[in-house]
């Protein structure tokens, strides 16, 4: 699951690697020399970065129920993540300055990934403002957060939950976190992963794509589309399907390449891709479901029959007796439990038209009007309409790579699962929660989409060596040496001067950082509290819930609070 030596034509584009010499020569020696070393430094930078804007917004004397108020908080986000992303950004133009450029690789990696959690952390810090002067999580002790906070408080002191299907891993969390900081109150203690949730997003998926990709096309195409999907409610269940993805498509390369390997090393990253999918799947399941059909057909595709069965099939083995060991447990329960458990709360998405998957408006979807918005060809609207282009050029200059072919077989799969549960809708009078297929289809149409560029760069430097260019091109990081990141086969070529690849770099991240930043603040914006049906009326209900100790929050309205909290939100809910 490594990242291996970059040899190839994804680092010669922006944000791609020097060759493997020159990543040693430009970084500090000792530990910081290896790789592994290296993908630390990244990993401690992106969480450092995600925890310093929530860490800021603490100290915002505002009054979070009022708009002005909230329009200067985001405002004060905003102006601090943009400083300390131009600091980072501005490293990397003295990295290309000095010393030859010696260090511009290292800067490159430190600014992507310091992007990637400064982004996060701004809609951490959302939350911060959102909830300051109350003690309690968004919602309070209503609807999924008061459950959660239930069966947290029952599964800490070793009773059962309140449902068995339900993941265990973020109960045991939330459980073992109250029981540590927050003397056994999971109530406020769920407002602390809430916030440390959304801000460890980021860094989360940026690190998840490194195992494809090198640091600016990680940040590009993997993390900016899944800011389409970030939540500071309940953000567990986001980051499992941003962070599943591009697991499966590393377990798919993976398997690829296993007929070639020693025994020792395919066993062991076979153990660690089961033991991912475990952890994963006992945070949230639904995602699995939803993309099994895809991943077995990516699986069949590319399974080494002709270069190594038996080694094909010892790795597949391996990940499936680490998966069975750490989460063998609730799969049994699952496949048990989950057969009579239906869901029978007909929501907002479950009235309208379910091809249509490009917004979710949320169980609370406020003044909706026409929906889905009319569009101009045949009701579908332009971004529809580019959305679909980009998937069948993505799969046409991708058909042969792992990479665009396992995450458009996903993309198909919770199409098919869709339409499955929607059809048997009315026999049943059950939805089995298949709206939330809305942001797997989102997040890989989005992917596909993204990499469009990446292929499209690939196939210039195909071009470009065919030319007679000089100078070695690296891969995307995670291929090994000749391949393009996702097991497929790219030219080898030589790098003198490739022509502004730094003015390329340096414009990739400060376009990022402007589309991430502005992307944080509207995705920070739909939880300012307020009540107008929509979900902005979760923090509001956590500033007029009681207290513990018997006051009301700082910003109660009026002063006024009750045990409950304001529960006009149950007329929103048909």
């Amino acid at each position: 699951m490594r990242p291996v030596p970059p040899s190839g034509p994804a680092s010669h584009a922006p944000g791609g690697s020097k060759s493997s010499d020159a990543d040693r020569a430009g970084a500090p020696r000792g530990a910081l020399r290896s790789r592994g070393g290296l993908l630390l430094l990244e990993a401690a930078v992106a969480f450092a970065a995600a925890l310093l804007l929530p860490l800021l917004a603490r100290g915002f004397k505002l009054n979070p129920l009022n708009r002005i108020a909230q329009v200067s908080g985001l405002a004060a986000i905003q102006l601090r993540f943009a400083l300390v992303g131009l600091l980072f950004i501005g490293a990397v133009v003295l990295a290309m300055r000095l010393r030859g450029g010696r260090h511009f690789d290292l800067a490159t990696r430190l600014a992507a990934a310091a992007l990637a959690g400064l982004a996060s952390g701004f809609v951490a810090a959302g939350a911060v403002v959102a909830l300051l002067g109350t003690p309690w999580p968004m919602f309070g002790l209503n609807g999924d957060s008061g459950r959660i906070v239930e069966w947290a408080h029952a599964v800490a002191n070793g009773q059962p939950s309140g449902s068995p299907v339900y993941p265990p891993m973020p109960l045991y969390t939330l459980g073992h976190y109250a029981e540590w900081f927050r003397g056994g109150n999971t109530a406020y203690a769920f407002k602390d992963l809430q916030i440390l949730g959304a801000a460890a997003f980021g860094p989360l998926v940026y690190l998840a794509w490194r195992m494809l990709l090198s640091p600016v096309r990680a940040l590009a195409f993997g993390v900016v589309p899944a800011f389409a999907l970030i939540d500071s409610y309940k953000p567990y269940s986001q980051t499992v399907l941003v962070l599943l993805i591009p697991v499966l498509v590393a377990m798919v390369v993976a398997l690829r390449r296993s007929g070639t390997q020693g025994w020792r090393p395919l066993l062991l990253t076979g153990a660690g891709f089961g033991a991912v999918l475990g952890v994963l799947f006992l945070t949230y399941s639904g995602w699995f479901l939803w993309s099994a059909a895809g991943v077995l057909f990516a699986a069949l595709l590319y399974f080494p029959w002709k270069t190594g069965r038996l080694k094909g099939a010892a790795f597949m083995g391996s990940a499936l007796a680490a998966f069975l060991v750490v989460a063998g447990r609730y799969l049994m329960v699952m496949l048990k439990e989950g057969q009579t458990t239906k869901d029978y709360n007909f929501r907002f998405d479950n009235f309208t038209d379910p091809a249509y998957y490009l917004m979710w408006r949320t169980d609370m979807p406020g003044k909706v009007g026409d929906w889905p918005p009319p569009g101009e060809f045949g009701g579908v609207g332009l971004f529809a309409l580019v959305t679909f282009v980009c998937l069948g050029v993505a799969i046409w200059l991708g058909l042969r790579k792992p990479l665009v072919v396992t995450i458009a077989a996903m993309f198909i799969s919770a199409w098919v699962m869709r339409m499955y549960i929607a059809s048997h809708m009315y026999e049943t009078q059950t939805v089995q929660l298949y709206t939330r297929t809305n942001n797997q289809l989102l997040y890989c149409g989005l992917i596909l989409c993204a990499l469009v560029a990446h292929l499209v760069s690939l196939k210039l430097a195909e071009r470009r060596t065919a030319s007679g260019a000089t100078g070695a091109i690296g891969s995307a990081e995670g291929a090994p040496p000749a391949t393009a990141g996702d097991g497929s086969s790219a030219p080898a070529a030589v790098r003198t001067g490739f022509p502004g690849r730094e003015g390329a770099v340096i414009g990739t991240l400060c376009a990022l950082l402007l589309l991430l930043g502005t992307v944080s603040s509207s995705m920070s914006d739909r939880y300012m509290p307020a009540q107008d049906g929509t979900y902005r009326i979760l923090p509001w209900v956590s500033h007029t819930i009681r207290q513990q100790d018997g006051k009301c929050p700082k910003f109660a309205p009026k002063h006024e609070c009750s045990k409950d909290g304001d529960q006009s939100w149950l007329s929103y809910i048909r």
